[in-house]
């Protein structure tokens, strides 16, 4: 059984091992939300993520035996980096399975700690696979990410601090994949406090603890997709299906756009870098997904920072156009001498800044002398955006 005692003992043990990350006030995110936002920076832990503290309290508490078999685990990237850091620091042989499609700079990352990495053709679940199956025939340690009472009660440690960084907090709001995570913050949150709501986040592309506790029993999804990598998981765990039905309030999810904006928003007004996983619990607070958090004191859990950069820029573009800040427009023109001199001119009266311009002749079917004119602009928000095709169409250009 977890404990409060074991939670507050991994505290004791991870004390010289990792870091305890602030949690900041944000009045600029707070304007946009509603609530009192606060952000708890685990993507400002050592190895960029959360999982060292699961990772590093798990293997500390192993026999001899056990840390002389060598250690395997499998991880979409941050349990792979906090398993890879932990056997490093007590001389133990580590195997991590990661997912072929895992960033690369999180798999580079693991491999700088020393550890083994074997690429598995699919996503986290089948990499879990075939750790299982490397366990089973050379009779290495397991170190599950999620599903494990040590693990869990390394994550809950950021319940601990949460509860003294912000005593008053109302909500805390925390990624979910497997559950590893919100297990622990929730027991510890809920033990300390149990008037404080604890709820989850999962993307609509991977709902597996989402679905499992509206239907009250475990379910396994036949595929994931989503741009948060960390939290995708097609089976939640079972210890941590118990424990999110006894302590979490709710699992609400966001769509990939969402989180996107949730980055964007991270790096204008915070000037703070999260991946996907890391930035879906500011997702749901800034798109209402949390149920009454009005004029609360709200702490969102920013669970990692190892985005890979190649993805980065697509990402931001995703955040501009969910956030009103980039706009593609198309307009149908007759083809003559000063159209494109007459919408240039209304869109910069607008304070709309053009990007990007391709011309075309019109298709079959539409007028002889006819174009179209497509466009990409930068704009300031959506109401922005309605000013620039309201005065185009007031000036007789049609916006398709």
């Amino acid at each position: 059984m977890l404990t409060l005692d074991k939670v507050y003992h991994a505290n004791y043990v991870l004390k010289d091992a990792i870091r305890m990350t602030d949690v900041i006030y944000s009045p600029a995110i707070s304007n946009i939300s509603g609530c009192d936002v606060y952000l708890k920076c685990e993507n400002l832990q050592i190895t960029g993520s959360f999982k060292v503290r699961g990772a590093y309290y798990k293997i500390a508490q192993l026999t001899d035996e056990e840390k002389a078999r060598g250690v395997i685990a499998c991880s979409a990237g941050n349990h792979a980096q906090g398993v890879a850091l932990a056997s490093k620091k007590f001389g133990i042989k580590s195997i991590i399975c990661m997912p072929d499609g895992a960033p690369i700079s999180k798999v580079e990352a693991t491999r700088s700690y020393g550890s083994e990495v074997v690429l598995v053709p699919g996503v986290y679940d089948d990499a879990h696979n075939r750790a299982e199956e490397l366990h089973e025939k050379n009779g290495y340690t397991f170190i599950h990410p999620f599903d494990d009472e040590d693990v869990i009660a390394g994550q809950g440690t950021i319940g601990l601090e949460i509860m003294d960084q912000l005593k008053d907090a109302d909500v805390v709001v925390v990624p979910v994949g497997g559950g590893g995570l919100v297990s622990g913050v929730a027991y510890a949150v809920k033990s300390l406090n149990p008037k404080v709501r604890v709820y989850g986040v999962q993307s609509t592309g991977a709902p597996s603890m989402a679905n499992s506790l509206e239907h009250h029993k475990i379910e396994t999804l036949p595929s994931v997709s989503t741009v948060a990598d960390g939290i995708a998981v097609k089976e939640p765990g079972h210890m941590t299906f118990d424990f999110c039905s006894k302590y979490v309030d709710g699992v609400v999810t966001v769509n990939d756009d969402q989180v996107s904006a949730a980055i964007l928003t991270l790096i204008e007004k915070q000037k703070m870098i999260a991946e996907g996983a890391g930035a879906v619990a500011l997702a749901a607070v800034m798109f209402n997904k949390v149920p009454d958090v009005k004029g609360k004191k709200v702490v969102c859990l920013i669970s990692g920072g190892n985005i890979d950069v190649t993805i980065l820029s697509r990402v931001i573009n995703r955040g501009l156009l969910m956030s009103g800040r980039q706009c593609s427009l198309t307009i149908e023109l007759v083809d003559r001498p000063g159209q494109l001199v007459g919408v240039s001119e209304i869109i910069a009266s607008c304070g709309g800044n053009v990007t990007g311009v391709l011309h075309e002749r019109s298709n079959e079917g539409t007028a002889i002398n006819g174009c179209y004119l497509k466009l990409q602009i930068e704009t300031k928000d959506f109401e922005h955006i309605k000013l620039i095709k309201d005065s185009l169409k007031a000036n007789g250009f049609k916006v398709l």
